[in-house]
């Protein structure tokens, strides 16, 4: 069978994600990273990669993207090099002048293939890592381009204050929910402009339906039913950058933790069967973002079944569907437990609020 390979139709020349764009509080409660753990996780930026590191866990970072493990590899030697606030600094959550020097030093701890890239994107580092990806630039045009048409700074920043979920509620209803926000939000973050300015068009290859009134129903949804105070994601979405909260890899009480652990990470760009297959021994953990939405059933079960094969029993299995259904194929149904229970539990605190299920499986 001939397998269905994204890396054969989609563009991974370019930085898609500085930031990962999925919850780490529900990954790291779903997996539970601890010493003696061994888990795989999809790269994108390298935010969760790294938050699973604050367990304690040995971490395979995957990525078929060679600027994403980049933007991990740097992240790495950032955390290992700076205190927290200087590495935010770097990254670009707070105001920096000295990056490209900082960068000088960092790159010496980073790979020749992570450096060369980053040597010739230097101004991508000079505006902050954290600001340079695709998503993040989609993002920056929604909030300076199309929410000034829908409202004014002073009720996005209602929006962010705390509030009581009836609050919330009412709040959404008389004040944000307008005629413009539902019109607006249903052209910008349709399947036609997302493709164009978002993700890449073969992202959407399995997708069915329409886009935007599902990511409408997840936003509404994290609007009113979780705190909008403390969510990174939408503070980032609607001011630009981490004023609010941080991301799990960021805060405080992680860091130095992660900083700790830092050499139990290790990097593989290119599929992520291959990666379990050539690392040796077994995972007790996956971490697998959405891959399968890119694929057809039939790829699919061929990864899963390979992921299967080299995962410890009791391995959990952690994934997000965002506008394609997927869970464990039904030829390996008798090997898997769907932990449903747990998943819904997990999902209903998901801050990350674009996707329309988290999946957790566990092996038998």
């Amino acid at each position: 069978m001939t397998m269905d390979r994204i890396e054969d139709r989609a563009d991974f020349s370019r930085i898609r994600y500085a930031n990962c764009w999925e919850d780490a509080d529900i990954l790291c409660a779903a997996l539970e990273p601890a010493p003696g753990r061994r888990i795989l996780s999809i790269a994108s930026s390298g935010d969760n990669s790294l938050a699973l590191l604050a367990g304690g866990a040995e971490v395979l970072a995957v990525d078929l993207n060679p600027s994403q493990i980049a933007c991990l590899e740097l992240r790495c030697a950032a955390i290992s090099s700076l205190e927290q606030e200087e590495c935010l600094r770097f990254l670009g959550v707070h105001e920096d002048v000295e990056r490209l020097e900082t960068y000088a030093v960092l790159k010496k701890k980073i790979s020749s293939g992570a450096s060369s890239f980053w040597d010739s994107n230097l101004e991508l580092i000079k505006n902050g890592i954290i600001h340079a990806g695709k998503f993040e630039s989609y993002f920056r045009f929604f909030r300076t381009r199309i929410m000034p048409l829908i409202h004014s700074r002073n009720t996005v920043a209602e929006l962010l204050k705390e509030r009581s979920i009836a609050d919330r509620r009412s709040f959404y209803k008389e004040r944000w929910s307008n005629l413009r926000w539902k019109l607006l939000f249903k052209i910008f973050f349709s399947r036609f402009v997302m493709a164009r300015l978002g993700r890449d068009p073969e992202f959407f290859k399995y997708v069915e339906g329409s886009v935007s009134k599902r990511i409408l129903e997840r936003t509404e949804y994290a609007l009113t039913e979780l705190a909008t105070h403390d969510n990174p994601y939408l503070d980032y979405i609607l001011s630009g950058n981490f004023t609010r909260s941080m991301p799990f890899y960021l805060r405080r009480e992680n860091y130095p933790k992660i900083r700790e652990n830092i050499g139990n990470i290790s990097f593989f760009q290119g599929p992520a069967q291959e990666a379990v297959m050539s690392a040796g021994g077994k995972f007790d953990g996956f971490n697998l973002s959405d891959i399968f939405e890119y694929l057809d059933d039939g790829t699919c079960a061929q990864i899963y079944g390979t992921f299967l094969g080299h995962a410890n029993k009791g391995a959990k299995f952690a994934y997000w569907n965002m506008l394609v259904p997927r869970s464990c194929p039904e030829k390996f149904s008798r090997e898997i437990e769907p932990l449903k229970d747990l998943s819904e539990l997990l999902f209903r605190k998901d801050k990350a609020f674009f996707y329309s299920r988290f999946v957790l499986e566990e092996k038998l």
